[in-house]
Order: C-alpha cells, then sequence, then structure tokens
C-alpha cells in the first residue's frame, strides 16, 4: 500500500512500523470493489425497511407528503429539544428560499431531565412570547408551532408520536408509550398559552425540510456530525408498509443501524469490534460508529494502543489521558490530518500536552497523522454508501437537478471529508447523472425544518 501512496510512507520508520501502518491501510483504505458489495446490501436492507417494521433499517414514514416550493411567506414558530439545549425559534419565511430566525436557547436544568421535561418546554415558550412580545391574547389565532423531538418516537401522524425510550441522558418517569405532542399540549394548556403544536419531526427530516426550502430540488437530508442520519422523499407506491395515495412521502431512514444485526457488510477492524464492545450500546449503532464525529477519536485511540503494545509507537508509552476511552476527540484528528508544519508540531502539541504522553518522535507523529488520516478517509467513504444506495433508489429523479442537503460537524468541518465523499458517489452514478447532483450544506435543519414542518401542516388545517 505504501509504494503506491506516498502519503503512507513513514520517513525513518523501522520495517516493522512500516508493515503495520501498511497493514492499518489496507484494513482502512476501502476498495470501490468492496465499496459497491457494501452499497448493495444497504438498498437490499431499505427494501426490507419499507415492507415492513421491524427490521434493521427503520424506514419510519414521516407523515410529510408535501414539498415546500420556496415562495411560501410568513412567521413560524418551531422548537428544538436536544439533547443538553432546548430551543425556541421563530423562522421568518421570505418567499424566495431564505429565512431569517431569531431563537432563544435554554439549557435544560437537572429536574427537567429527570421529571418536569414538558412543564419547562412550555415555561421556555412563554419566556420567549412574552420576550419577544408575541403571545396571542384570547382574540388573536393560536400561534403554530413544530417540534424537533431528538428522541426515539413511533409516528402515528404529522402531529403525534409515541415515545419509545429515552436517550441522552433524559429520564422522564411516565412518558414512554404516551404522545410526546399531547404531554406538550398540555402543558401549555396550564400556561394558558395560545399554542398549537401542528408536527412533530425527526430532526434529519428538518435538514430536508430546511434544504427543500432553499432549493426545491432537494430529495435527501443527511446529518453527518456527532450522529448520523438521513432521509428522504420516496414514492408512496414504494413503500409497501404505507396506504398509498399516490404521491411522494419523507422517511426517517435510522440509518446509522445498518449491518447491526449480522455485522458481517461493514468493514470492521479489531478497533470497531473493540469500540463497539465498550460503548453503552453493543451490537447498535454499527455503521455510525465507523463515520460519526462522537466515535472516531476513540478508533483512532483504539489503534493507537495497539502499535503502543508492540512498542511501534510511542516507544511502547502510554500515559492515563490515553489510556481513558474517549479521551481522543475527533477535533484532534482534524487538526492532525492538515499539519503539514516540518517537524509536525501541532501533532506535538496534542499528543504531548493533550494526551499527556511525555514526549514523542517525528515518526510517532507521522503516524498519528497517518492514522488520523485513514480514519477520516474510511468514513467519508462509507457515508457515501449510504448516499448512493438511496439516490439510486429513485434513478428517474437523477436525470435533472437533485440536491442533498447535509448538516453536521463531519461535513462541515473534517479536512477533505466533502470532497472524498462526493467523489466517491461519483463513482457509482454515471458522470451525465452525477454532474446534476449538488451537494449543499443545509444549516440548522433542526430548527428551521421544524418551523417549515408547521408550515406545512398549516396548509392542511
Amino acid at each position: 500500500m505504501s509504494q503506491t501512496d506516498p502519503r503512507y510512507t513513514i520517513k525513518g520508520a523501522s520495517e516493522a512500523q512500516q508493515q503495520a501502518v501498511d497493514f492499518l491501510a489496507s484494513q482502512f483504505l476501502l476498495t470501490d470493489e468492496r465499496l459497491g458489495s457494501i452499497t448493495k446490501e444497504f438498498r437490499r436492507r431499505m427494501e426490507e425497511g419499507l415492507a415492513a417494521d421491524g427490521r434493521v433499517l427503520k424506514m419510519i414514514p414521516s407523515y410529510i407528503t408535501q414539498r415546500p416550493t420556496g415562495t411560501e411567506t410568513g412567521s413560524y414558530f418551531a422548537i428544538d429539544l436536544g439533547g443538553t439545549n432546548l430551543r425556541v425559534l421563530q423562522v421568518t419565511l421570505d418567499g424566495k428560499g431564505g429565512v431569517s430566525t431569531e431563537h432563544q436557547k435554554f439549557v435544560l436544568t437537572e429536574d427537567a431531565k429527570s421529571r418536569s421535561l414538558f412543564d419547562f418546554t412550555a415555561q421556555c415558550v412563554e419566556t420567549f412570547l412574552d420576550d419577544h412580545n408575541i403571545r396571542p391574547t384570547g382574540h388573536q389565532p393560536p400561534i403554530h408551532m413544530g417540534l424537533t423531538f431528538s428522541y426515539p418516537v413511533q409516528q402515528t401522524s404529522l402531529s403525534s408520536g409515541t415515545l419509545v425510550q429515552w436517550t441522552k441522558g433524559l429520564n422522564v418517569p411516565g412518558c414512554v408509550g404516551r404522545d410526546v405532542v399531547r404531554l406538550l399540549q398540555d402543558a401549555l394548556l396550564r400556561l394558558g398559552l395560545r399554542v398549537k403544536v401542528v408536527a412533530l419531526v425527526n430532526d434529519t427530516v428538518g435538514t430536508l425540510l430546511s434544504a427543500a426550502y432553499s432549493d426545491p430540488t432537494a430529495q435527501m437530508g443527511v446529518i453527518l456530525g456527532t450522529g448520523t442520519n438521513a432521509a428522504y422523499y420516496e414514492d408512496e407506491a414504494n413503500v409497501a408498509k404505507w396506504k398509498s395515495e399516490g404521491g411522494e412521502i419523507v422517511l426517517n431512514m435510522e440509518w446509522g443501524a445498518f449491518d447491526s444485526d449480522d455485522f458481517n457488510v461493514l468493514p470492521f477492524t479489531q478497533h470497531d469490534i473493540k469500540l463497539d464492545r465498550k460503548s453503552i450500546n453493543p451490537r447498535k449503532q454499527a455503521y455510525e460508529k465507523m463515520i460519526s464525529g462522537m466515535y472516531l477519536g476513540e478508533i483512532a485511540r483504539n489503534v493507537m494502543l495497539w502499535l503502543a503494545d508492540q512498542r511501534l509507537l510511542l516507544d511502547g508509552r502510554s500515559s492515563e489521558v490515553l489510556n481513558a476511552m474517549w479521551s481522543i476527540d475527533t477535533a484532534y484528528l482534524s487538526a492532525a490530518t492538515v499539519d503539514n508544519s516540518p517537524d509536525l508540531s501541532e501533532i506535538q502539541q496534542i499528543i504531548e500536552k493533550t494526551l499527556n504522553v511525555p514526549e514523542s518522535t517525528l515518526v510517532d507523529r507521522q503516524i498519528f497523522k497517518i492514522i488520523s488520516i485513514l480514519v477520516g478517509e474510511r468514513s467519508a467513504r462509507l457515508s457515501a454508501v449510504g448516499i448512493v444506495a438511496t439516490l439510486t433508489k429513485r434513478p428517474e429523479l437523477l436525470n435533472k437537478p437533485i440536491n442533498v442537503g447535509i448538516d453536521g460537524s463531519m461535513y462541515e468541518h473534517y479536512p477533505e471529508f466533502e470532497r472524498i465523499m462526493a467523489e466517491t458517489v461519483s463513482h457509482f452514478i454515471p458522470p451525465e447523472q452525477f454532474k446534476n447532483v449538488k451537494f449543499s450544506l443545509a444549516k440548522d435543519g433542526s430548527g428551521v425544518g421544524a418551523a417549515i414542518a408547521a408550515m406545512l401542516a398549516a396548509k392542511e388545517l
């Protein structure tokens, strides 16, 4: 491998060090042939999820059956409920595909996380409306709001969904199995607020809607950040588990779970298996664990320890920090990838100051840089698998312009990620069709997207 790609040749390395790096490159660098077979399996799993519930790719109907045109105008409101923060937003649509937003951010209190979440959320809405002097009085129509709820929900209509389980450190008793919109609506009523929650969306669906308002050719919304997921417009006739009315529907794929049942399609290394075994959700989210920002630093740390244990890195030394799970942030890998200084001084800082390993040689730093490049490149190329499988699901749409809206820190900030991902997609879609595909950054889908869902819901009221 190193003979053909100078990026993986280490100046001054011993033969054993170079061999170990060549072996890593052979594990992490995926051929197009390998990616093609993974894509084929991905598509098969999509078809399974379209046919029936309870499959590894859930393919959850969002109940959104329209596309925004980009010409709608007006102010719509949204609540974006994440793991640590809650935002209330007012989103103004300008009728030309542009939006302006005003928002207030609130930190979830411990009491909210464990007891009073919906009352706390209602209080935040009240604060926002009062601070902006827009609280509707008895004579005014109620405000319509969309809710982005980033927890597993079994959606039952555009404005209702049953909580499946709490994740991300929340555990409010008495909510699992109940309709989260009803719980919030009751809390708003207790405060006498004339606010109606008209749309419940997942953050990935929101990303797609946000992209579609600014560019009506948007076909997919993808999140490539701390986690990963995607949503897309499917022909209702292709969704066997859904009562078709002959139009389109947005599906939330929950694609991070791909291959979590069998563990036999994705390119698992011992470093991935170790990460999975020690994670809080073993044998779940297998695809997400190879792609998303939450996990890449930990994969790199496992590789470093594997090399150090063979005395091929840091002369076998480690540190308390390096020995601790999650001690390598993916941001360190980003920085290492673009360190082109003669002595790799940025990487030296990371190893010796941040990770607290007493000293490093130039060879050690070169190896750290290579690990960072390999982990990032594999992530970008595997991301392309889901995008290719989804775009080619409706090949007729590739004959005209088609936009893929993407949000998330990996896509936005990881060096070379976007280029490698797009280039990989181009290897699997014929050139005359690939020229129609545009990747664009869809910022803040979870906020803006929920407001657009409220706008679409209002059209139907």
